[in-house]
């Protein structure tokens, strides 16, 4: 037996791909990110059609391959073989100078090659082949030609090579995988018992992921959604081939929480049975933010293809890839944390991640799952935030001042193709009679200007990477971005041109153009539908059928309403009837609110928080507070706040502590936070938490009207509300707390707003 192969007795039975055959272990020298216009997928397809159009009659196209290596079977489809030349051609299509393709793509071009061309030779008893690298620019329609002779013998060797090095991985991945279900088979719910409410949840999620269906769950705060989440998702991965599990939050603390909650899971056992990642951002992962990513300028991007076969060997026997152990490999091994994050992102059980990692257009986890063709299931934590993160995700703002900074760096080739836009920009503006217009379509002179300027950036970008300014490079993402938003307008999207007001007609080159998306739904819907089961989950997902219409559900969806395990008397709920809090009348609204919560205080001294819609309506309270002949102990959120002043604002509030935390609803303090027992006692949610009244509000209501019948609700009704439930809900963490909130409105007294509010509140 040579050296490296397997006995014969232990062989599984594996298929690989070609192209995942050499992504394995073909990839040498540095990691290289310096960006370089790539063609798009459908340029690539016609690229490759364009070449093999070029070819003789005789020519074979798009011929598919197989064989076994080492136990693997081994599949694929070559771009082309000419049969008379008894040439094997890969083709990949490019931008720019073919130089600057990376060393590492390079190397795993031509595995590719190599690789195909082993198996057409045992297909074709062929002694040697030409092997032809066709690199093809999509600007110019040139191939650049790259080739060598190779023997069948030498073709073989280099798959063997190859198919070891994968086969030995793979025979351990398959023994982890069966450890994994057995280890899941035996794992046990990782309190005493379920808390009310707790199982249902469970059993719901558990039975959802079994039958590959969506549910969509609120479940109040304090039960334990996180664990009650992933425990049934998890045992449902025995019951279905579920190959990974994604759990997807909106913050860092929701990472950090299921991160704790699959700890327990796992238990304190020195062999944990699943390998958990996280995902997190690169600005929050890199080690060297001073450098850029590639071999010339990171010492942690250089040789790292060389150097990532044993980090990820030691990465697969780190249970918990948290950023910690992340960055505790990849420093043993002197690679690039973020990086390494996204190669084991392959080899995890369960990834937990931002929204944007399955849901952006560019998500790398749906991206990866759709290669591999794996099975996965979804679960979506704190999803009230998956709306206005989506709406974020497909839109696109071309901003004047982002073009004049782009024009004033722009070499004279670029300068022209700006000022294109800057005058396109000037015809909408220059019919605009109002300050915010909305249009039905984007005009097609700016689509133009747009599209070309694309392309004579991208030839220059391909040409100098990194080297192009900064504001440059930026506003060509921005009319990349722009342009895509373009390609999908539609109902889902509205256009609108906003002129800065205090330009005037003047400067109509001030105008900026958006186009917002308004219902995510078009783009969610794939995501969801793809997923082996899906839960969506929050404490505030009331009414269903607005989370139904905006993220893509099917309208079958079943919703659970999960009872809160909380009683009435916990929580004494009252309404501010007295106090008015529309912007004409806030001004008037100061003084009342400002005895109420010294009257509160004064009747039960302990710690509050008074949320309030605005960072002006809070200063103007809190400065009224302070003018009190016996101020009260406040502090207050401000404006921008780094982790540290955040972490200094939460530590005021101490088990034995007094005071009042000023914070603005929707902010960073009204949800996500957890202050048990004293440390929070009650709360003030001043206003219903309404979203401001504006022109582009308007236009979206209107919208939601034409789409939904139910404008209003849709815009600001329900987005407010749930703000509101979610700051309240920080004042009940379990069934021992006791706390008071106060509704500061009395609009909270109308039948519809109540309906909205949790059941278990006695108002």
């Amino acid at each position: 037996m040579a050296d490296g192969e397997l006995p014969a007795p232990t062989l599984r039975e594996i298929t690989v791909s070609v192209r995942a055959l050499c992504e394995f272990g073909a990839k040498r020298g540095d990691l290289d990110r310096r960006f370089t216009p790539a063609p798009t997928a459908q340029q690539g397809m016609v690229g490759h059609s364009v070449v093999q159009g070029r070819r003789s009659g005789h020519y074979l196209r798009e011929v598919p391959l197989s064989g076994i290596a080492q136990g693997l079977t081994i599949r694929g489809r070559a771009d082309g073989f000419d049969p008379e030349l008894r040439r094997l051609e890969e083709i990949k299509t490019h931008r720019g100078n073919v130089a600057r393709i990376p060393d590492n793509h390079r190397q795993l071009h031509w595995a590719q090659a190599r690789v195909y061309g082993a198996l057409l030779c045992r297909s074709r008893s062929l002694e040697s082949l030409e092997l032809a690298l066709i690199y093809f620019n999509v600007d110019d329609e040139t191939e650049t030609v790259l080739t060598e002779t190779a023997t069948a013998d030498a073709l073989e060797q280099f798959l063997d090579a190859l198919a070891v090095t994968y086969r030995v991985w793979a025979e351990r991945e398959a023994v982890h995988r069966e450890a994994r279900n057995a280890a899941l088979a035996q794992i046990r719910f990782p309190h005493a018992d379920f808390n009310a409410g707790q199982r249902l949840l469970a059993e719901s999620v558990f039975r959802a992921v079994s039958q590959k269906s969506a549910l969509l769950v609120q479940a109040p705060t304090g039960i334990g959604k996180t664990v009650g989440t992933l425990f049934p998702a998890l045992k449902a991965c025995l019951r279905q081939p579920i190959d990974k599990l994604f759990y997807l939050t909106a913050k860092t603390p929701g990472r950090q929480v299921a991160l704790e909650a699959l700890a327990r899971i796992q238990g304190v056992a020195p062999e944990r049975p699943l390998r958990v990642l996280e995902m997190a951002s690169r600005d929050k992962s890199c080690v060297h933010p001073d450098k850029r990513c590639n071999g010339e300028s990171c010492p942690l991007a250089r040789g790292f293809y060389d150097r990532l076969p044993a980090a990820r060997a030691a990465a697969v026997d780190t249970a918990q890839l948290d950023q910690p152990g992340l960055r505790a490999v990849a420093a043993q091994h002197e690679i690039c944390p973020y990086y390494l994050s996204q190669e084991m992102a392959r080899w995890a059980d369960v990834v937990v991640g931002d929204y944007n990692y399955y849901f952006d257009g560019q998500a790398l986890l749906y991206a990866l799952a759709a290669q591999h063709e794996w099975q996965v299931a979804v679960l979506v934590d704190e999803a009230h935030n998956l709306v206005d993160r989506a709406r974020d995700m497909y839109s696109a703002t071309l901003d004047p001042e982002a073009i004049a900074r782009a024009r004033r760096q722009a070499p004279p080739s670029l300068r022209r193709g700006l000022a294109r836009i800057q005058h396109a920009v000037s015809d909408i503006a220059n019919v605009q009679t109002e300050d915010y217009d909305v249009l039905d379509a984007v005009p097609d002179s700016l689509q133009h200007a747009l599209q070309d300027f694309i392309g004579d950036a991208s030839r220059l970008l391909a040409e100098q990477g990194d080297d192009f300014p900064a504001d440059l490079q930026q506003f060509f993402f921005d009319a990349l971005g722009f342009i895509r938003a373009c390609e999908t307008f539609g109902r889902h999207s509205m256009l609108d041109s906003q002129m800065d007001p205090s330009t005037g007609s003047e400067r109509p080159g001030s105008t900026t153009l958006t186009i917002r998306n308004i219902v995510p739904a078009p783009f969610l819907a794939p995501r969801f539908a793809a997923a082996h089961g899906a839960a969506i989950f929050s404490a505030t997902l009331n009414p269903p059928e607005f989370y139904r219409d905006l993220l893509g559900l099917p309208e079958a969806t079943p919703w659970l309403d999960v009872p809160s395990p909380f009683k009435a008397e916990q929580l004494d709920v009252r309404i501010a009837r007295h106090v008015t809090t529309r912007f004409r009348e806030r001004e008037d609204s100061i003084e009342p609110i400002v005895d109420l919560i010294a009257e509160q205080f004064q009747r039960q001294p302990g710690n509050y928080l008074a949320f309030f819609s605005s960072f002006d309506y809070l200063e103007r309270t809190l400065d009224r507070l302070r003018q009190r002949a016996a101020p009260l102990p406040v502090w207050a959120q401000e404006r921008r706040m780094d982790e540290r002043a955040r972490s200094e604002f939460l530590d005021r509030f101490t088990a034995s502590g007094q005071g009042i935390g000023f914070a603005v609803l929707g902010g960073v303090f009204s949800e996500g936070i957890d202050l048990p027992g004293s440390r929070l006692i009650g709360a003030f949610v001043v206003t219903l938490g309404l979203p401001q009244v504006n022109p582009v509000n308007e236009e979206m209501a209107r919208r939601m009207d034409e789409l939904f019948g139910a404008g209003y609700a849709y815009t600001y009704l329900y987005p407010g509300l749930r703000k509101v439930v979610q700051a309240a809900g920080r004042v009940i963490r379990s069934t021992e707390d006791r706390g008071v909130v106060v509704l500061v409105d009395r609009r909270y007294l109308q039948p519809q707003i109540r309906s909205l509010l949790p059941a278990w509140w006695r108002l």
